[in-house]
């Protein structure tokens, strides 16, 4: 295949192209185990021959068995698309709408090399039930022929279709992972992505909006291949693979108080332990801060390499055996968590990244119960608990725009339109407001200087509702009037004010009971959606696993037209206030004094505002008499 055309033509099945079958020269996930039956491995064969018509089973259906039985999963590398995956300028594409084009600018985006951390199964995270590569042909073929009066249904992966709908409508509606909630385990997870039936959550790569290591730069990993990518990318200013010179290099940085950013190739628990070492022999506390980002909503599929095991050995027993594998995950968790403690115990602060590190590490019986905690508590701080909460509470979070045209000059544009924004609307606000103004306008000037883009021509910054709203809408003005040559996609990440209920991380700040409650991100969604925007995605999954979390976003095309104003000016005021308001019920001071703030701004906005409880004594004696 060698045009967007011709990936636009539908499915190619007459000739079928080659079975080249799985390139050994790149990243891929590891084998995965889903212990079906006989006639649940008969299912998922028939699922992915329904894509066929029946002429060509007697060609694919032996593949497709023995990839179910060699990965665990039928991908379809048969058709798995030649082109090289980026973010292709928007008028390249051939579709009927801007805003069809629009995302499959974004889902080209994601599927990036230089973005994507395993390309092909990060397809997985867009279309990640069976028959992976023939779904992104699918998908391709609806958007570009989809008028504005329809709109793509996406289920787990699988287009449903385009449905007729008004043009107010979003173009495209995603659910990912959409499982009654007493069958949402991981063991029910395995065997239904293996049946290809569902597919995990994720969060902003499941709808279509990750932009790279200006999102996230996913901080603890085994694998060389992406650590290196982001030193030539500049992430990382070092790279060592040698313990010892990991050791004398953060010593030598310390003493000259020197900012270096140095990527160790190696386990992480034995940093943590040769850690603790140093410090026994010398005395010196090498770390003041500590915290851990492995993936550990995926702990036996490959997100965590216990210590014990090369990466080799453990993608190998994680399929072979993998309640052994299991067993051995939890004997590491359990040294890490020990040599943290000890560190902890002589004066570093360590806290909780939020990839249910330490709840995987409590499952596997580390010291990490805080005594009298709540549910979502333990003996270290997750960092929404300790910063993050109160940040949100004030409607700040990671706002971030794509320039379609991927002209590094409408980046500079958007950048400059921001920073003026920012800068204006900061001579208005409170002290505490006015330092998060400060931080971003500072994000901003720097980052162009550090050429932190990778993929499209992308930026990210933390903004409150009014600050959002405002750079949308000079960024409008700006592609209306021609200094932004094409539209702009304007998104979040799931990671918010509002978009995410995840007892352990995003909402593990919310101490009225409700942290486990899904309201929150599920009514996020549905209002984005008749509020204006573009595109809208719901996801059981991402950052903390399958069944712990509820995460939504959205996408929003500003043309420069008059309608795309209405839109981001209605859809981006929910999609903070949401958040704000039902923080503010839950107790947070914060919270109520920004919704207070915000109401007096919007007279259509009405927010049911908590009474406090001024005398604990009256609920005591109370409890006293009836109990």
């Amino acid at each position: 295949m060698a045009s967007l055309k011709e990936l636009c033509g539908g499915l190619p099945l007459s000739p079928l192209p080659a079975n080249r079958g799985r390139d050994p020269s790149v990243p891929h996930a590891p084998v995965r185990t889903p212990n079906l039956t006989p006639e649940e491995k008969r299912l998922a064969l028939q699922n992915a021959l329904r894509y066929f018509p029946p002429a060509l089973h007697g060609t694919l259906a032996p593949e497709f068995a023995q990839e179910l039985r060699e990965y665990g999963h039928i991908y379809m590398y048969r058709f798995c698309p030649t082109l090289r995956m980026r973010a292709y300028p928007i008028n390249q594409y051939p579709c009927e709408t801007r805003h069809a084009a629009a995302i499959m600018h974004m889902i080209m985006n994601n599927l990036d090399p230089d973005v994507a951390q395993i390309r092909t199964e990060t397809t997985m995270l867009l279309f990640h039930n069976v028959c992976v590569c023939v779904q992104f042909w699918l998908v391709f073929h609806y958007l570009s022929t989809m008028s504005e009066e329809q709109t793509l249904v996406m289920y787990s992966g699988h287009p449903l279709g385009l449905f007729p709908s008004l043009p107010s409508s979003p173009r495209c509606v995603i659910t990912n992972g959409m499982v009654i909630p007493n069958y949402s385990s991981r063991e029910n997870y395995e065997r239904m992505f293996a049946l290809g039936i569902t597919m995990y959550g994720q969060m902003t790569a499941g709808s279509y909006c990750y932009i790279g290591p200006q999102g996230i730069v996913h901080g603890t990993m085994v694998d060389e291949v992406p650590l290196q990518k982001r030193y030539e990318q500049g992430w990382l200013m070092e790279v060592t693979k040698d313990l010892d010179n990991c050791i004398q290099r953060i010593r030598e940085a310390r003493r000259a108080k020197m900012a270096l950013s140095l990527g160790y190739h190696g386990n992480v628990v034995d940093l943590w332990e040769r850690l603790w070492q140093e410090y026994e022999r010398t005395g010196e506390l090498l770390v003041d801060l500590g915290s851990d980002q492995t993936s550990l909503h995926n702990p036996f599929s490959g997100g965590y390499y216990p210590v014990q095991l090369n990466v080799s050995q453990a993608n190998q027993l994680m399929h072979t055996d993998p309640l052994r594998f299991r067993t051995i995950v939890h004997e590491s968790l359990r040294r890490q968590v020990a040599a943290i403690n000890k560190l902890s115990e002589e004066g570093m602060f360590f806290w909780d990244y939020g990839n249910a590190f330490l709840l995987e590490a409590k499952r596997a019986g580390a010291e990490v119960e805080k005594s009298g905690g709540g549910a979502t508590e333990f003996k270290y701080p997750s960092y929404v608990q300790h910063i993050m909460g109160d940040i949100f509470s004030l409607g700040f979070g990671p706002f971030r725009w794509v320039c379609t045209s991927g002209n590094p000059a409408d980046l500079v544009q958007t950048d400059d339109i921001a920073t003026a924004v920012l800068e204006e609307i900061s001579a208005t606000v409170n002290e505490r407001v006015r330092q998060q103004y400060s931080d971003n306008i500072h994000w901003i000037r720097e980052a162009a200087k550090h050429n932190m883009v990778v993929g499209s021509q992308a930026r990210i910054l933390y903004s409150d509702q009014r600050g959002r709203v405002s750079i949308a809408l000079a960024i409008n003005k700006a592609v209306a009037d021609g200094r932004v040559t094409s539209p702009v996609v304007i998104s979040r990440d799931h990671h918010d004010v509002s978009g995410t209920d995840s007892p352990f991380r995003e909402t593990s700040n919310i101490y009225d009971g409700s942290a486990f409650c899904a309201d929150m991100a599920v009514q996020n969604i549905i209002g984005d959606a008749f509020r204006g925007a573009t595109w809208v995605a719901l996801h059981n999954g991402g950052g903390v696993g399958w069944g712990e979390v509820m995460n939504g976003g959205f996408g929003l095309v500003l043309d420069g037209s008059e309608e795309a104003g209405k839109r981001a000016r209605m859809m981006l005021n929910w999609d903070v206030s949401n958040g704000v308001a039902r923080r503010c019920w839950s107790g947070n001071a914060n919270a109520y004094e920004t919704i207070q703030l915000t109401m007096q701004n919007q007279r259509e906005l009405r927010v049911t505002m908590p009474y406090r409880i001024q005398d604990n004594h009256v609920v005591d004696q109370a409890l006293r008499k009836y109990n």
